[in-house]
């Protein structure tokens, strides 16, 4: 389900890509062409998703099963959706969120060994099964991206067998629904990545 109004825009991919540097990039471009535009992010983006953000993330909640870590993703998104997203696609903004549903069904679903469609269906109904317009993704192999990061948060330190199924389920998504999707290799030079992100958010401004 995709909005009438508005425009909605997530950026995926594997942690250490570049993606919050791409977020920047093209939110300063609509800015400048003076459309209305929303920067945010998941998990965390209200006062609730940042203590979720926290219980997730920090590495002294190891403990966390990997049901609960997906329910507290969908519990981070379901308020997400409701109090960041969905009013400011309704005001007619360009919203252009780092993370969203493809994320869960990555990490939690892929990486974690979850049942897809079980994770699926929790993320959908949390977040009214609202739908990105495009989803960009920033392919990297995490053996170049995560694994050479210092001080790592609770995900990036799961291991390289579930940031390598992540990556292929990312990859995934994006080969089965071309439409929407858009992936390109994050080692390219960021001004590179920026104009091709530019030249396809265009066809749908």
């Amino acid at each position: 389900m995709r909005t009438e109004s508005g425009l909605f825009i997530v950026f995926e991919g594997g942690d250490a890509v570049g993606k919050s540097t791409q977020v920047r990039c093209l939110v300063d471009w609509l800015t400048a062409q003076g459309i209305p535009t929303v920067q945010t992010f998941e998990p965390g983006d209200t006062s609730v998703g940042a203590i979720i953000r926290r219980a997730v993330l920090d590495p002294a909640t190891r403990s966390l099963s990997a049901r609960t870590e997906a329910l507290l993703y969908a519990a981070d998104k379901a308020q997400h959706v409701a109090e960041v997203v969905r009013p400011a696609l309704a005001a007619g903004s360009v919203v252009v969120c780092d993370r969203y549903v493809d994320s869960m069904l990555a990490y939690q679903g892929a990486g974690r060994v979850l049942a897809l469609e079980e994770v699926e269906r929790i993320a959908r109904w949390a977040t009214d099964d609202l739908r990105p317009h495009l989803t960009v993704v920033l392919d990297l192999d995490p053996q170049q991206a995560v694994a050479g990061k210092l001080g790592k948060d609770r995900l990036e330190s799961a291991g390289d067998d579930l940031h390598a199924r992540a990556r292929a389920f990312f990859v995934a998504l994006a080969e089965a629904d071309t439409e929407h999707y858009l992936v390109l290799p994050a080692r390219l030079p960021i001004a590179e990545i920026a104009r091709r992100i530019r030249e396809r958010v265009k066809l749908l401004l």
